[in-house]
């Protein structure tokens, strides 16, 4: 049975965004992969290798019923700002670990009112197995203080009105929500059409070729947003996601495998390093 692996994310904190979040053109316009065709290519083999994933299963279902509903059939179980907060727990800890946190937090407070009015200190508690918890309670309590300032009210449901850059510009004007929990949240939670680019997927997207050795996560975001299919965006993000997690060669140090094994075709993503991708990596060293 697979462990429980930990997000590794550097949010949240109570410091301005140290990244505005804007629309940007492709930071590498020369860099010609990944191809739409290479997308779809390994989509389908990781979506063979390891079907679709269980913990986002809901996820693709809420988008489907958008696609053949509109907004108006979706399911109100979990609001915009329910999302957001569960995208803040999510950080630096497990899944499992995120959604006790955030099962606690509504257990104890039953609205955003109750745990805006609530002392810090009973929002650590509630969240505490989720990890770090001091940091995140303070997160979440600065965004429902600046929301309500900024809009009378604890909502954030007119974002599903707003365009996807329009979302970013209102989701970076809160104190520690960068770019990540941005994409988070418009992915799985308004169902919209992004590409959020945590460890897993970085490392991979190094490894294989789709963004130059010397690029950051805020590059790689850029890059691979401008690159890959909307179409393709969330089952792709989900399945290297996954795969990062379960590969031993598409960990972090297993990278390096990528390049070493080129023979062994348990990794279906061997095929797809390059040369320069290979020589960059070595260079780099573990």
């Amino acid at each position: 049975m697979n462990k429980s692996r930990k997000r590794k994310q550097s949010e949240p904190n109570s410091k301005p965004n140290k990244f505005p979040i804007k629309a940007i053109e492709d930071p590498f316009p020369t860099h010609c992969r990944p191809t739409p065709q290479e997308c779809l290519s390994i989509r389908d083999q990781l979506l063979s290798l390891h079907g679709f994933p269980q913990e986002f299963a809901k996820y693709k279902d809420r988008r489907q019923q958008q696609n053949h509903n509109g907004s108006d059939g979706l399911s109100p179980e979990e609001s915009v700002l329910d999302g957001l907060v569960s995208t803040i727990l999510s950080q630096n800890t497990t899944d499992v670990n995120s959604q006790r946190a955030f099962a606690s937090l509504k257990s104890v407070f039953p609205t955003w009112d109750d745990v805006l009015a609530a002392e810090p200190k009973c929002v650590e508690d509630a969240i505490r197995c989720g990890g770090l918890a001091k940091t995140k309670a303070a997160c979440i309590k600065n965004i429902l203080s600046s929301l309500l300032k900024k809009r009378g009210k604890l909502c954030l449901e007119y974002l599903r009105d707003l365009s996807i850059d329009e979302i970013k510009a209102e989701l970076s004007y809160f104190k520690g929500i960068g770019p990540k929990t941005v994409a988070c949240v418009l992915m799985f939670h308004l169902q919209l059409d992004d590409f959020p680019v945590d460890t897993h997927i970085f490392q991979i997207a190094k490894a294989i070729g789709w963004i130059p050795a010397a690029s950051d996560l805020k590059k790689a975001y850029l890059h691979l947003n401008q690159r890959i299919p909307n179409e393709l965006k969330f089952d792709l993000n989900c399945l290297l996601f996954t795969h990062g997690k379960l590969c031993k060669k598409c960990s972090k140090k297993g990278c390096h495998q990528l390049i070493e094994e080129s023979q062994d075709n348990s990794c279906p993503l061997l095929k797809y390093r390059t040369n320069d991708c290979n020589e960059s990596l070595v260079n780099s060293g573990p």
